[in-house]
């Protein structure tokens, strides 16, 4: 069984050039570098500035700073690496497609599906997170005349997913308490949900027109989108920059001191959920075919989106801390909470708005995203053909957005945020590090045509000898956090770090010996390090959507690939 053959680089331009594809028409040119930008800023700036914040906030205090540059890098690091694939082979794909060239037809596969949570399973949390916002700002419209004095507040069974009242019910119910007097949204979605026979009719109402609107926008065209997307953008950034601006007047520069007030471990505390602040800017790559120049365009789109978020994310955190007390920003919505704080409510109405066009935005850009790369899967045989049609008046892969919309909002009936919050941190991890591992495959191969290369720092010395200071950091101050945290025997848990630093000491030896390159073997290494911070069982969670995939794989791609038919005939 061919399980790692490769679509050559030169294959993939020739069928550009001659327009040789199964898409049934192409897609439509509309984007330049201040679409991707604006792309790329809409993917980033959403839950991450508006909720994530806090809760890293309350750990790491004003030093969380620290920790959302530190994530800038990791990110970076990958980003040079889609950038130089983005180069070489500038089609939709993204990680899929440039998996494909470097290390064969089933690593390509398992990326391609992996890409599903970071796509169609994170726009659930996209979603329902916009929900929450939306329901918000609902309750600060006050119309007295007609009947809305207090806001316009939706009742409780329409924001919230079935089992998640369900259990919230079950819960109250056996803590014994008077229910009737419990306040959670989801014990009185319970008691005042509407009946269908003996069935509760409980549903997340906002999130699924949301995602029914943003389907329909996607499948009506990259331009409508982009449209779309530019304008939420500046307003977005415009509420961003207002709260900068009328936050810095009631900054106490005492809330800095000390800066950081739980030292590093508690700055790295919060590493996952300020890593979920920066999903989405690799979703630009997807866009590859509809953009004017994407050699020289989608570099500088992913570049200027991943620098631009870094330094309004760092200003907000500064603000945050400055305004309050570190330790009083474990809420879920920070922003509203300091204005309110200092008593500014009528902040919290423009925070309120801002928020809801954010998490368009994002959910804008990954819908955009997720039916592009099962377009290329399709192309190459491993999914159905309707996969890669192409609307012939709208210029999308229409079936393909159709049935991502569908995956986002069927699981919105039965799924809550906090299920799928680190599987699509894992999945987009693991997509950043392939990529990452990518670039150093195709590192002897100078006659390639680039238009962007990484630069090539070499990591002989550098990456062996860290690994050397690390190990024997540890060994003399920390021989307790290795038995508890690195141990496998001692502690399941302890896995995904075990892993890491089993990675880390082979990148150390083929760093050494074969003279790697060492933004992307940094940029594996510091993404691996993100994952191992996720709980085993996640990790658990994503092994068993992997070997799902791989089922399919070989009941359906592995026969119907276009490389396998080749081979064939």
């Amino acid at each position: 069984m061919k399980l790692f053959r490769r679509k050559s680089i030169s294959q993939i331009l020739k069928q550009i050039e001659a327009g040789e594809s199964e898409s049934h028409g192409g897609l439509k040119k509309h984007l330049r570098v201040v679409d991707l930008t604006a792309l790329g800023i809409a993917a980033i700036i959403g839950a991450g500035i508006f909720s994530t914040i806090g809760n890293a906030s309350a750990a790491g205090g004003p030093g969380v700073v620290f920790l959302f540059v530190f994530t800038a890098i990791a990110c970076g690091f990958a980003a040079f690496c889609y950038a130089e694939f983005a180069s070489l082979v500038p089609v939709s794909g993204s990680a899929y497609t440039y998996s494909y060239v470097a290390f064969g037809e089933l690593f390509a596969w398992i990326i391609g599906w992996a890409l599903i949570m970071e796509y169609a399973i994170g726009n659930i949390v996209v979603a329902i997170s916009w929900s929450s916002y939306f329901a918000t700002l609902l309750s600060h419209i006050k119309i007295p005349a007609l009947g809305f004095a207090d806001g316009i507040i939706l009742p409780a069974w329409s924001g919230i997913d079935y089992f998640s009242a369900k259990r919230a019910f079950i819960e109250a119910q056996t803590s014994g308490v008077d229910l009737t007097s419990v306040k959670s949204e989801g014990v009185q979605a319970w008691l005042t949900a509407p009946k269908m026979g003996s069935l509760k009719i409980i549903m997340d109402i906002p999130a699924l027109v949301i995602n029914i609107l943003i389907t329909w926008l996607v499948y009506r065209g990259m331009k409508e989108s982009r449209n779309a997307s530019n304008v939420m953008v500046v307003v977005k950034l415009l509420a961003v920059f207002l709260v900068i601006a009328v936050g810095a007047f009631y900054v106490d520069p005492e809330n800095w001191d000390p800066f950081l007030p739980e030292g590093w471990v508690g700055v790295l505390a919060g590493v996952s959920g300020v890593f979920f602040a920066y999903i989405g800017f690799d979703a630009i790559s997807t866009t590859a075919e509809e953009c004017h120049n994407p050699q020289r365009d989608l570099p500088k789109g992913m570049f200027n989106a991943i620098i631009i978020c870094t330094i309004l994310y760092v200003l907000i955190a500064l603000i945050l801390t400055g305004m309050v007390n570190y330790k009083e920003l474990r809420v879920e919505d920070p922003l509203a909470f300091v204005f309110g704080y200092r008593g500014l409510n009528w902040m919290s109405s423009i925070i309120a708005v801002s928020a809801v066009f954010a998490m368009a935005s994002v959910m804008l850009v990954f819908q955009l995203g997720q039916p592009r790369i099962w377009m290329s899967m399709s192309r190459d045989g491993l999914l159905p053909k309707s996969f890669s049609k192409i609307h012939p008046k709208y210029g999308t892969p229409s079936f393909a957005t159709i049935v991502t919309g569908l995956l986002v909002g069927i699981p919105l009936f039965f799924i809550d945020m906090n299920t799928v919050t680190d599987l699509c941190s894992i999945g987009t991890l693991f997509a950043f590090i392939l990529v990452c591992g990518g670039v150093l495959m195709l590192q002897t191969q100078t006659d390639l045509p680039r238009k962007f290369k990484v630069p090539y720092v070499n990591g002989k010395w550098i990456v062996s000898g860290l690994f050397l200071i690390t190990m024997c950091w540890l060994m003399i101050f920390q021989k307790q956090w290795i038995h508890d945290f690195v141990n496998p025997f001692v502690n399941v848990e302890s896995i995904p770090n075990f892993i890491f630093f089993l990675v880390f000491a082979i990148m150390s030896v083929y760093s050494f010996i074969r003279s790697l390159s060492v933004i992307p073997v940094f940029g594996i290494l510091s993404c691996l390090y993100l994952m191992a911070q996720i709980h085993f069982h996640q990790w658990l969670g994503f092994g068993i959507w992997l070997v799902i995939g791989l089922i399919l794989y070989f009941t359906y791609g592995y026969k119907n690939s276009l490389l396998h038919k080749k081979n064939i005939g």
